[in-house]
């Protein structure tokens, strides 16, 4: 015959069981005394005298302290008694007007037994919802500890080595050769790449848990695009891509001022272009275009890279999605998702869409002015 092994965990202590026995008897014990107590001083008094409603209190208490199904039973038994002093211990002495007023003490009692019930089920809701709410809270602090303290372990070393890397380019060691310092730069440029994932993990979890607080200042959101292109332009130099910025449907530069705040959506900006680089052939054109739609300015990211399928631009911009379309070969499904964590708190909205026949845009839009 087969063990079933029991964890103990699932078990209430042994002491435990017999205390909670011990003082339910003492509380059956408690109402039916009180019970019986206001029953006799309700039967030795004329019905038009209803002491009835002094029941109230053996009926709260057990709603209080025992089962739905006791206080039920409690409830019952009230109503009967309630409504059997019509006629014990004397029934001449019975009019019209004590029968209603009974009825209508028998009928505030069931209506009193169920809305206690209801109370007591939706007081037991809340401590449950405040008891997975803590537990969530002290979760997430938890996850933003180890997020934080991983990103920190993991930077160190990464940090380390391109402070090596950047000491062998410049030459502290010795002389190299171009072929070493082409492998040297590719070696920096990963680990600067793996330094901005863990940065980007940090953040998310770190939104997640706490919100995102933005530092507003009035900016020029074309300075801003035009910073963003430049500190890429070594990647798109590397893949053989161009990229080109356009205002309104032409190259004539102008300023679109509003408030946001300046780092966070340069980050944005640098997900949508590196996006792009990374999703592009070598010889294809990566183009920015600005716009003022009134209220709002909005930025268009165009790529000549693979398409888009339809059914997964929903979900482009959720945590971790990875896909299976060829754009979604590289990254960790971070970089969308908290460039939509920024945009949002700008009380702006950002999208994709597919081009045709190839290639895609990832656009949004920012109010000029924040509330």
């Amino acid at each position: 015959m087969k063990n079933l092994a029991i964890d103990p965990s699932m078990q209430p202590p042994l002491q435990a069981r017999p205390q909670t026995q011990v003082w339910r008897k003492r509380d059956v014990v408690l109402i039916t005394v009180v019970l019986l107590t206001i029953s006799a001083l309700d039967f030795f008094t004329p019905p038009e005298y209803i002491l009835g409603f002094l029941y109230l209190c053996p009926l709260l208490l057990a709603n209080r302290r025992l089962s739905q199904r006791f206080v039920l039973i409690i409830t019952g038994i009230i109503i009967v008694l309630m409504l059997l002093n019509l006629w014990l211990p004397n029934a001449a002495l019975v009019t019209l007007p004590a029968i209603v007023n009974r009825l209508i003490a028998a009928l505030s009692m069931a209506v009193t037994s169920i809305l206690s019930i209801r109370n007591k089920e939706y007081a037991n809701t809340i401590s449950s919802q405040q008891a997975d709410f803590a537990a969530q809270s002290q979760l997430t602090s938890l996850r933003e500890d180890f997020a934080s303290t991983l990103t920190h372990d993991l930077k160190t070393p990464l940090l380390g080595a391109i402070a090596t890397l950047n000491a062998f380019l410049e030459g502290q060691f010795g002389a190299i050769s171009p072929l070493q310092t082409q492998v040297l730069t590719t070696m920096e440029r990963s680990h600067k790449t793996s330094v901005q994932l863990l940065e980007t993990l940090l953040d998310v979890y770190r939104n997640d848990a706490t919100g995102l607080v933005l530092h507003l200042e009035t900016i020029d959101l074309t300075t801003l695009v035009e910073e963003a292109a430049n500190q890429v332009a070594g990647l798109a130099h590397h893949r053989q891509v161009h990229i080109t910025v356009w205002h309104d449907e032409s190259d004539f530069r102008r300023s679109l001022r509003m408030q946001a705040d300046a780092l966070q959506l340069q980050r944005v900006l640098m997900n949508l272009l590196v996006n792009a680089i990374n999703h592009s052939s070598r010889g294809d054109r990566v183009e920015v275009w600005l716009s003022s739609m009134g209220s709002h300015h909005r930025v268009y990211v165009r790529d000549q890279g693979a398409g888009l399928k339809p059914e997964v631009i929903a979900q482009l911009f959720q945590r971790f999605y990875q896909g299976d379309s060829d754009r979604q070969a590289k990254g960790t499904g971070l970089g969308l998702y908290l460039a939509r964590q920024i945009i949002a708190a700008h009380h702006g909205t950002i999208w994709a869409e597919p081009l045709s026949p190839k290639g895609a845009v990832f656009a949004f839009q920012i109010p000029i002015a924040q509330p």
